[in-house]
């Protein structure tokens, strides 16, 4: 029923006027008036057709309203938690509850343990209204209630966080199988190696966890995820599957036995744990084709900087053997030029010997064939004053006066003209300050 409310409207403020207060923005003329046809639409219409088919009230209509959407939202959000019940499951014994599979049972396997609260909740209402012993006798159903208990229990589980950790550390349903030989040969490799390292990270206790990645992940994103997963931190944890300890206090003997065998289970459990995530790992790497493919490119490098290495090496080995060829070259030919200079600077003296020795047989020749400068046969005495003074200029002149000497001489016949060209080379000494003047008496005569 509608209820109306009296409002009174806002007095206008004192001294305010429609002829001087008010402000037109704009004005209606005839010729900008247009004829238009309007056709109700949109969702106030629809709601105001709908009020006016069932003939309800604003208030009547929104209760209802609400209520469908209330009721299609918790239809749409059963739909998550709506599989199968296995009729084995429906009949287990409530008893043995340890051994059932809470998920299963609530109808969340393929949430395990990433099922929130809230679907934990709703889907033991949904349960629950199906399962309840009150429900059943209602119905004309005459089972047990074992699977109620089991629903129950689950619920119970799973909405502690303490007990639910205990189970989802044993609960093997949520662990993924590692790829087959087969499947290791395909391309999807990396994506099901990585659904079962997604499976395993539920129990780390640092976050984020390093994703397994791809054929395109660089050398440091590999070595960072198995570098995390060699050293991994679990939370895991085997309570769940201890032996009951007795609650009687007069058996304590008893009690420490239990609780001993108990935490040496756990140990062993862990340690078995440890060894099975070990050998996944192990397994995962052998056949890890990026981890091959990085091995390659470092041993290429490696060899590359060998072999660059080597070559080098071989270089500068070659090249201080060539510089010591050449220097050897270089040593022999100065060797085999200084022994060539050597014997021909030899033959250069020997040749100037011979030179200088048939030089002075020319001028001592010269002499003798002028008659040593005497008139019928030259006395022994004057022969020995002429060669005295020709061996004394000899001796002052070097080879090459000697030649020119020699040559001055050679082909002369008339003693007058000899006598002259000595008297010549005689002072062309005294003047060079050689010889003095009064030494040379043979050719001063």
């Amino acid at each position: 029923m509608a209820t109306f409310v009296s409002y009174p409207l806002p007095s206008l403020p004192e001294g305010w006027s429609a002829e001087k207060d008010f402000k037109a923005v704009g004005k209606i003329t005839a010729d900008g008036a247009t004829q238009r046809t309007i056709e109700p639409v949109g969702p106030h219409f629809l709601a105001h057709a709908r009020r006016a088919r069932h003939k309800r009230t604003f208030s009547e209509d929104d209760r209802i309203q609400a209520q469908e959407r209330a009721k299609n939202v918790e239809e749409d959000n059963d739909d998550d938690i709506s599989e199968p019940e296995d009729l084995m499951m429906l009949n287990r014994d409530a008893k043995d509850w340890k051994t059932q599979d809470h998920y299963k049972v609530l109808g969340l396997s393929k949430y395990r343990w990433k099922a929130t609260e809230d679907q934990i909740k709703r889907a033991h209402r949904k349960k629950v209204l199906k399962h309840h012993p009150d429900k059943k006798a209602a119905a004309g159903r005459t089972e047990d209630d074992n699977f109620f208990k089991c629903i129950q229990k689950a619920t119970e589980v799973l909405l502690d966080p303490v007990k639910r950790r205990q189970f989802d550390s044993v609960d093997e349903a949520a662990d993924v199988e590692p790829p087959t030989k087969k499947q290791l040969a395909t391309s999807k490799s990396y994506k099901l190696w990585g659904n079962v390292f997604k499976s395993e990270a539920r129990f780390s206790k640092v976050h984020p966890v390093p994703s397994f990645g791809d054929d395109k992940s660089s050398k440091e994103d590999v070595e960072n995820f198995y570098n995390f997963w060699y050293n991994f931190d679990s939370w895991r944890t085997f309570e769940y599957l201890d032996e009951d300890v007795p609650d009687d206090n007069e058996n304590r003997d008893q009690k420490r036995h239990v609780e001993r065998k108990n935490a040496n289970s756990r140990k062993k459990k862990k340690v078995e744990d440890n060894a099975r995530l070990r050998k996944l790992l192990d397994d995962c790497s052998a056949a890890d084709e990026r981890i091959k493919r990085f091995r390659q490119e470092a041993n290429a490098a490696k060899n590359k900087k060998r072999l660059d290495k080597e070559a080098a090496e071989k270089k500068a080995a070659e090249d201080a053997k060539a510089a010591k060829e050449a220097a050897e070259k270089a040593a022999k030919e100065a060797e085999e030029k200084a022994k060539l200079d050597r014997e021909s600077s030899k033959k250069a003296k020997e040749a100037a010997k011979t030179a200088v020795k048939k030089n002075k047989r020319v001028i001592r020749g010269s002499v003798k064939d002028a008659n040593y400068f005497a008139e019928g046969a030259a006395s022994p005495a004057a022969i020995e004053a002429v060669l005295s003074d020709v061996e004394l200029v000899a001796a002052k002149d070097d080879p090459e006066e000697i030649a020119a000497l020699a040559a001055k001489l050679t082909g002369l016949k008339v003693a007058d003209e000899i006598k002259g060209v000595w008297k010549e080379e005689v002072q062309r000494l005294v003047a060079a300050g050689k010889v003095k003047e009064s030494e040379i008496k043979a050719f001063n005569a």
